[in-house]
């Protein structure tokens, strides 16, 4: 398989920037569709992180294009419900026509994000319960294998013949990807369909792939079962210093925190172009068959088609 490329619509910039209006991120995602990227993605969060609810606004970007996967970046599935959000995502991969990816996270251990999940109702210490219990329900709901409907008994949730409509397009539903770097996250990739990290590096990355695949094929699973993605920010300039300095500002203007923390724990990329495809050919040489770029502030437009023509057209994909 070919590695493919994404693009993250800068929805919490939007936000950050004081300019919420779709309209520029929905055009966005139509030129990266143009420019020939292979995937759009939205992140998520409620409150920590403001920013547009990404199921509603992917809705939006299926409507608008044709062929690129839309996904989330990643969704912090124990914020919902189950069986709505089952209905929620089951909606939107009709609207996309099979063209739905499903990235879900765990979520990060910080104070905003503690906050968040208090303000939607979540207790924080059964994060990690409701999350894996809402993603085996979503995929029941959407298999819908017996004619009652799905009963389910767990610590976290109880149905009783329960029935979601309309069914996604992609019979079984879309492609779970796994996202994180924690010890629940290298367990749980094993039984789904990507391992989708956001770092903290491709060192890492190289080491603890195999490891899952090889766990998946312990499981029975067929070869190549779960794809190696990564989520990945970029700064590109001519100039490197010019490149950190942005990458740095961006970083600290986004998590209000030393830009030095989040470096340590999401793989970035600030300098020249060819530096730049000599560190994606480590990611696809290491199996990483899909690879999301978040740009690193600047013209976002412009970021897109610089990719699109002066850095992918180098980069050899398998």
């Amino acid at each position: 398989m070919a590695t493919q490329f994404g693009v993250l619509i800068p929805t919490r910039e939007a936000i950050m920037s004081g300019r919420p209006e779709s309209g520029p991120l929905l055009a966005m995602a139509e030129r990266a569709e143009q420019a020939g990227f292979d995937s759009v993605w939205i992140g998520d969060s409620i409150t920590a992180r403001p920013r547009h609810e990404p199921l509603t606004l992917l809705a939006a970007v299926a409507a608008r294009t044709r062929r690129v996967a839309v996904g989330t970046a990643v969704l912090l599935p124990a914020l919902r419900n189950p069986v709505v959000l089952a209905h929620v995502v089951g909606t939107l991969d009709r609207i996309a026509e099979g063209r739905t990816i499903l990235g879900v996270g765990i979520a990060a251990d910080t104070p905003a994000i503690r906050k968040e999940f208090a303000a939607a109702g979540v207790p924080w210490d059964r994060r990690v319960g409701r999350f894996l219990e809402t993603l085996e329900i979503c995929r029941a709901l959407w298999r819908g294998e017996t004619r009652d409907g799905v009963s389910f008994g767990g610590k976290h949730f109880t149905l009783q013949d329960v029935t979601v409509e309309p069914k996604p397009h992609r019979r079984g539903g879309p492609p779970i990807w796994i996202g994180g770097s924690g010890p629940t996250a290298l367990r749980e990739a094993a039984r789904w369909d990507a391992w989708f990290p956001t770092g903290p590096s491709v060192e890492f990355f190289e080491a603890e792939f195999p490891k899952i695949q090889a766990a998946a094929r312990t499981a029975g699973r067929a070869p190549g079962a779960v794809t190696g993605a990564a989520y990945l920010t970029l700064a590109l300039d001519a100039d490197r210093a010019a490149a950190e300095k942005r990458l740095h500002g961006f970083l600290e203007t986004y998590y209000a925190a030393p830009a030095k923390a989040i470096l340590a724990r999401q793989a970035t990329y600030a300098g020249p172009i060819e530096g730049c495809v000599e560190w994606l050919q480590r990611w696809v040489k290491a199996g990483a068959r899909h690879l999301l770029f978040r740009f690193a502030g600047g013209d976002q437009l412009a970021q897109v088609d610089e990719v699109a023509t002066k850095l992918l057209p180098r980069v050899q994909r398998a």
